[in-house]
């Protein structure tokens, strides 16, 4: 649980939230350990190495309410239906704190306990091919049906079908914004972003109320890489953001891989260059990533073990079903099946059928696996 009465993290949080203030910005005032004083003005943020400008901007922002008294979650973040998480808070990924820069505050919405799951990125071009579209949803869905939480970033292309494709799965996804926790970006994907912050996991370092600029779509590819186990590039150029995300990977030592195009494709020139150079490991699917990260399986197996043990079976069991809805487990309480099976079995039309095995993932009583085999729970 987040301790709403740290002050610590209050301190974190009101910096953060106080336009022109940065990283290093907020570790002077770590390092000071700010949250002793209270009270404070001008020269003290001075002293701690606030320019002119910052310490003028925080000075009236928290006069009349110090940032000791700051609500948390604030009005803007709790009416967005989302936390603020710190390095101070139990919630915060151990795998950010392994970075050089990590982030001082994330915005989360949804299934926060994500943030726990070993991850894979998927990543690529905001206009793929039908081979790269394919690529991406068969590899995101594969991924999550193992147990692996698939990391993108809500772009258009590559990124949402990564998205789609893993949503209802075992590992689930997360969708790391360039945008505020309350914005969708590009808006085209408000039906995908809503069904993420329900059935996933939203997350942005960026402030509510921050207009969008392009310096934050680096910062949103750095944050993707970082809490990846190893991330995947599907297609883009070579100056694509896909490829600007597996330089973060590249640079925090973490593992890339690259699924390979056809030589004549430019989409595929990104991926192939990053084999070409020996920075990305040549991947078809999730075997090549567990053969690479051999830690993994365990890893996956630790997780699971730990869910078993909480009370989410207990809340999963008072979810009601519709008749059609207990008709459709207690078949795939007798072996895995395909929707076409199920078809055959229930004589539901495909459509209504559809919708009803969508209903029970989202309600946790079946799980679609590799091969769009159904399971049951």
């Amino acid at each position: 649980m987040i301790n709403t009465t740290d002050i610590r993290r209050q301190m974190i949080i009101a910096f953060h939230e106080i336009p022109g203030i940065g990283w290093h910005t907020i570790q002077k005032a770590v390092q000071h350990q700010f949250w002793n004083k209270n009270s404070w003005s001008i020269e003290d943020l001075l002293a701690i190495g606030l320019r002119k400008g910052q310490a003028q901007s925080a000075f009236e922002r928290y006069e009349q309410r110090p940032w000791i008294l700051t609500e948390d979650p604030s009005a803007a973040v709790a009416n967005a239906g989302a936390v603020a998480i710190t390095p101070f808070d139990s919630s915060y990924p151990p795998i950010l704190r392994e970075i050089a820069q990590p982030p001082w505050v994330l915005y989360a919405r949804g299934r926060v306990e994500l943030l726990q799951r070993p991850a894979i990125a998927v990543v690529g071009t905001r206009v793929p091919t039908a081979y790269g579209r394919h690529s991406a949803a068969a590899l995101a869905q594969e991924l999550s049906a193992s147990g692996l939480t698939v990391v993108s970033g809500l772009a258009r292309g590559v990124d949402s079908k990564a998205h789609e494709a893993a949503l209802f799965g075992a590992g689930g996804t997360i969708a790391v914004l360039p945008t505020p926790i309350d914005t969708c970006y590009p808006p085209e994907n408000q039906s995908l972003f809503n069904k993420i912050a329900e059935q996933g996991l939203l997350v942005s370092e960026t402030p509510i109320g921050t207009p969008l600029h392009p310096g934050q779509f680096p910062q949103r590819n750095r944050i993707i890489a970082a809490l990846s186990a190893g991330t995947v590039v599907v297609e883009g150029a070579t100056r694509s953001g896909s490829l600007i995300t597996a330089k973060h990977a590249l640079e925090m030592s973490r593992e890339i891989f690259a699924i390979p195009g056809p030589i004549s494709s430019p989409k595929s020139e990104g991926p192939n260059e990053l084999i070409k150079r020996g920075e990305a490991k040549l991947i078809s699917g999730v075997a090549d990533i567990l053969d690479e990260l051999k830690w993994l399986p365990a890893a996956i197996e630790a997780h699971q073990r730990a869910n078993e043990t909480s009370g989410a079976k207990q809340a999963e069991a008072s979810v009601q079903l519709t008749p059609e809805e207990n008709k459709l487990v207690a078949f795939l309480q007798d072996q895995p099946l395909s929707i076409n099976d199920l078809h055959e079995l229930s004589a539901i039309p495909f459509g209504h059928l559809n919708a009803l095995l969508l209903n029970l993932c989202i309600k946790r009583k079946i799980e679609l696996q590799p091969g769009s085999i159904y399971i049951a729970l």
